[in-house]
């Protein structure tokens, strides 16, 4: 029998035991409902999100806190009820036919949750049920870490580092990943932004308009394509996501910060407002800092400010829902060090404007985006949903010369992405869907290195996962094309396929063993292919390569992972072997004085380890360790790749009384003396830091005050990451005091 015709005769057997299925006297369904409160105050606690898990059906408490499900169909499921800053709760329930079933919560206040994530398999998971690593930072952690740019709020995190030319240039570095394999992404879309092509780039975030974090080590090309081969970072705005639902009333929050060190200033605020069907929601906030100090004194031109503002407008039908959100950002931060490499460079062409001290370089930024998403519960048969996400993106920005605009770089880039999610058939589920780019990218100016570039792409792709009893089993493809089409240079396009598949299996209770195989495809960057000229962001004169082949890289991940009451870790361990890999070779000629370095491509393998536990030694007191190291190399000549993290460790302890949290750390970093060639040895270092916070809830907020000492012992260090970090140490002791009230 051919495959076609054993395909044929099983779906005609599947489609008749469905037909004696349905034609089957049906059980008669059950209640579920229940009432949440707020544990050791009794307040009841309205808008938490309940869910049945197994059912995927979503429900709010009301001003009583209690809730209700109807006709659900009798069987055993995990019921959690999900609040901000709450530990999450799961409980299991049993339903008989006709049965009224009750489960009740009682949420509090911790340091320790088990968040949801969405990122890593594009449905909702905890983190111990992911196939691979994901780290989450929710709302009240991302309040306490002011700063303009994404690198700064991740920094520090178990396999992620900044790579900075200043504090508004940081972008997060993911197990040594950096640029475009690493892909950033807001409410699962690319941002449009060009942090990946240069040093000097940064990537804009105001953490206090954000609702939470989410990064996912290692490669997740499957669902986001090879820019993602190193890992994605998902920043959810929240009401900004189509998989939500509406309430009624009004829900918000406010957020202030101020420091010392930098001058730091910021305020934000945000609503949503229900009315039946429809949500309005809404977020704006600004933050400005000055030039930042450190024990060897101030850094000129270390200035920052941005403003953000996001609406949006959705209907949210029983069946059919949709939101239409747009976004607006600016911002300028300036770039130290790069005044004088700008004048060394006007010297020799007798360009520069006037004698004397060469001119600050700033750069100034603005982003608008538009965005319409819809959604279709039971789209056609044996499809349980399809989410449709439409955005349009046009950055800008200006390198600024004192007054004098130096170079202008402009990216417009439109998005669509659909997903379908499939039915679940007995132990097998999945989701499958497609996606698609055009782009037109430009540079005007002295560092316009290529020419206006036209970037068309599609990508196709599916996820399976199977259910065998205690083990779940995942694999997937995806297939990816990308085409460019320069003015006056070679058109290039790529066409390749990536695949992976895991494994998670429960081990204990709370305790599961994850291992994902991933074979990947990257088609070269823009950058890579079509640069050529001085490239001060990159300290480097770069020369392209229109001749270029795909990476593909193979990669190992495992995860050993446990969550109880008193244990929460995970220890994940990786290596990839990557073919063709794409790097910046110095060539040991000087042009325009700087270092001539040509793309070029060799193999390569990235191998560490990242690691975090958190133990409760005894009631409300708690110890906190982590661990990340990278060794990255070029294979045969066993060179070592620029800006690699330094081993780093972190020790601390949160200690909770009452109302009341102390967190007293120390954080670790070894020398770094596996250099690039070009590059210079960082010494180690450790730093102190403390933070103090004290929170009080009612039925309808909640109130965070908190006041963080950063490098308490004023210690002079420097990150291994940054451009300029033989120029510009960090930042010294700062104080920064945060206060935040969410109302619901």
């Amino acid at each position: 029998m051919s495959g076609y015709a054993r395909a044929l005769s099983l779906s005609v057997i599947h489609i008749a035991a469905l037909s004696a299925w349905a034609q089957a006297p049906a059980a008669a369904p059950a209640t579920l409902r229940g009432r949440v409160t707020l544990e050791n105050q009794d307040y009841p606690l309205h808008h938490v999100t309940v869910t049945i898990v197994q059912l995927r059906r979503v429900t709010e408490t009301d001003d009583r806190g209690e809730y209700r499900f109807g006709n659900v169909p009798p069987g055993e499921y995990e019921v959690s009820a999900h609040m901000h800053a709450m530990i999450d709760q799961r409980k299991k329930v049993a339903l008989a036919a006709g049965a009224d079933g009750v489960v009740d919560f009682r949420l509090r206040l911790g340091v320790v949750h088990e968040q949801v994530t969405v990122t890593a398999s594009g449905t909702e998971q905890t983190r111990l049920e992911t196939f691979q690593a994901v780290t989450a930072l929710d709302s009240l952690e991302l309040a306490g870490k002011p700063a303009v740019s994404l690198g700064e709020v991740l920094d520090g995190q178990p396999g992620v580092a900044k790579r900075s030319f200043g504090p508004g240039t940081s972008r997060p570095v993911l197990r040594g990943f950096d640029g475009d394999r690493v892909l950033i992404l807001q409410d699962g879309m690319p941002t449009g932004t060009i942090s990946s092509q240069s040093g000097d780039h940064g990537e804009p975030l105001d953490p206090t308009t954000v609702d939470r974090v989410e990064v996912v080590k290692g490669p997740a090309t499957l669902l986001y394509g090879g820019s993602a081969v190193g890992g994605v970072i998902n920043v959810i705005t929240g009401h900004h996501q189509v998989h939500r639902h509406a309430h009624e009333g009004l829900r918000g929050h406010i957020t202030g910060n101020a420091g010392s060190g930098n001058a730091l200033g910021s305020g934000s605020a945000g609503f949503e407002y229900g009315a039946g069907k429809w949500l309005l929601s809404g977020d704006g906030g600004g933050q400005r800092s000055g030039d930042y100090r450190t024990p060897a004194g101030t850094v000129d031109n270390s200035h920052t400010r941005m403003s953000s503002a996001l609406v949006g407008l959705g209907r949210y039908g029983e069946r059919t829902l949709f939101n239409l959100n747009y976004g607006h950002q600016e911002g300028r931060y300036g770039v130290p060090g790069m005044a004088h490499a700008h004048e060394h460079e006007h010297g020799e062409e007798g360009e520069h404007h006037g004698a004397g001290e060469p001119e600050h370089v700033d750069l100034s930024f603005r982003r608008h985006n538009l965005r319409f998403n819809v959604g279709q519960r039971e789209p056609a048969a044996g499809l349980e949903r399809f989410d449709l996400a439409v955005n349009y993106s046009d950055w800008m920005h200006k390198e600024l010369e004192g007054a004098i605009v130096g170079t202008q770089f402009f990216n417009k880039q439109f998005q669509y992405r659909g997903l379908f999610e499939q039915r679940p058939l007995e132990k097998l589920s999945g989701r499958f869907g497609f996606m698609g780019v055009e782009r037109r990218y430009k540079a005007a100016g002295y560092e316009g290195l290529s020419p206006p570039v036209a970037q068309r792409g599609w990508g196709l792709f599916a996820l399976e996962e199977l259910s065998l009893g205690a083990a779940r089993l995942q694999a997937g493809a995806r297939l990816e094309h990308t085409r460019y089409s320069p003015e006056g240079l070679r058109k290039r396009s790529f066409t390749g396929v990536s695949a992976s598949a895991g494994v998670n299996l429960p081990l204990w209770r709370g305790g599961a063993l994850a291992a994902n195989y991933a074979h990947s495809f990257r088609p070269p960057a823009l950058e890579e292919l079509y640069n050529f000229g001085p490239h001060i962001g990159n300290l480097t004169f770069e020369v392209g390569n229109a001749a270029l082949e795909p990476e593909r890289a193979n990669g190992l991940d495992m995860s050993l992972r446990h969550g109880s009451r008193r244990v929460h870790g995970e220890f994940n361990v990786f290596h990839y072997r990557l073919d063709q890999f794409v790097y910046l070779a110095p060539t040991g000629r000087l042009e325009h004085g700087l270092i001539e370095a040509e793309y070029r491509q060799a193999g390569s393998r990235y191998m560490g380890v990242d690691a975090r536990l958190d133990v409760h030694l005894r009631s409300g007191l708690m110890l906190a360790l982590a661990l990340d190291t990278v060794d990255a190399q070029l294979r045969k000549a066993a060179t070592p790749l620029p800006r690699i993290p330094p081993t780093r460790g972190r020790l601390g302890l949160d200690y909770t009384f009452r109302s009341l949290r102390l967190k007293p750390e120390v954080v670790l970093s070894g020398a770094q003396t596996q250099i690039f060639p070009t590059e210079t040895r960082t010494a180690g270092y450790a730093l102190w830091n403390l933070g103090v916070s004290y929170n009080w809830a009612r039925q309808h907020a909640f109130h965070v005050l908190s006041l963080s000492v950063v490098n308490a012992a004023d210690r002079l260090y420097r990150n291994h990451l940054s451009f300029i970090k033989d120029l510009a140490p960090e930042m010294g002791r700062g104080v920064r005091l945060t206060y935040t009230v969410r109302f619901f």
